[in-house]
């Protein structure tokens, strides 16, 4: 109906984006003990603003766990993931046991498409008897990202048992199968992470983009203006049908 691999290229992002917010959750029983900002869904003139910021503290304590991970964040979020990269490489030096900021490195890592070098660090701090849900979220990212996509739905699956009824992991599972163009089961997804614990605009916008993708586009107009200014629908609604016409075949979606 689409071309799958510019829809799969533009899906990448938010496979990361879903897990912005739980990059400082230590472990599953920790949850919520240390929130990060998900700057993804920032404004351009918020995301620069808290870039400033954390620029600002992050040159005061480089060694801050939490400052240097939320820098990290901000900076992936402003299409600077090498950057990011590199004040986490910093900060893995000074914690080398740090299971979160791991975490975060190996996102900047498969944000800048080192996929295989992500994959290893994750692996490295993944424990067999008792793995990080967060870590393995990521590494479902990863895979995900890479085309693996039965391995990553495999891996979603594992972090779902360790932590059932999180918005992200459902978020990304349903990102998984949109991926490869199966847009009934990736909306199935999606509507129950939109009613699950930790969803977010992000999440909701998600869902709006697959039922768009479906041609369905006043529910995905209503969806998406339930949570972002008028300007800011139409430009997604455009977005959406850019997407569908990659190839001409517009005569082969449902318009009614």
């Amino acid at each position: 109906m689409f071309n799958a691999n510019r829809i799969a290229k533009s899906l990448r992002p938010l496979l990361l984006a879903g897990v912005a917010a739980l990059a400082l959750s230590a472990c599953a029983s920790n949850r919520g003990q240390m929130g990060a900002a998900d700057y993804s869904g920032m404004s351009a003139a918020q995301s620069r603003a808290s870039l400033g910021e954390l620029t600002a503290r992050y040159r005061a304590n480089p060694r801050d766990r939490g400052v240097v991970i939320n820098y990290a964040a901000a900076l992936r979020a402003a299409g600077q993931p090498d950057q990011a990269a590199a004040a986490l490489e910093q900060a893995i030096a000074h914690n080398p046991d740090d299971v979160a900021i791991s975490v975060a490195y190996a996102k900047a890592l498969t944000a800048s498409g080192r996929f295989d070098q992500s994959l290893q660090v994750l692996q490295n701090v993944i424990r067999p008897d008792a793995p990080d849900w967060n870590a393995l979220l990521v590494m479902g990212a990863t895979l995900d990202q890479m085309g693996r996509h039965d391995q990553a739905r495999t891996i979603y699956v594992q972090a779902a048992v360790i932590a059932p009824g999180e918005a992200s992991i459902e978020t990304n599972l349903g990102l998984s199968f949109a991926m490869t163009n199966e847009l009934t089961t990736a909306e199935t997804h999606l509507r129950r992470a939109v009613q699950m614990r930790g969803a977010s605009t992000q999440t909701r916008q998600n869902l709006a983009l697959v039922v768009g993708l479906q041609g369905r586009f006043d529910e995905a107009r209503a969806i998406y203006g339930a949570e972002l200014p008028p300007e800011q629908v139409e430009a997604n609604m455009a977005y959406v049908r850019a997407l569908l016409t990659q190839q001409n075949r517009w005569d082969l979606i449902d318009k009614g």
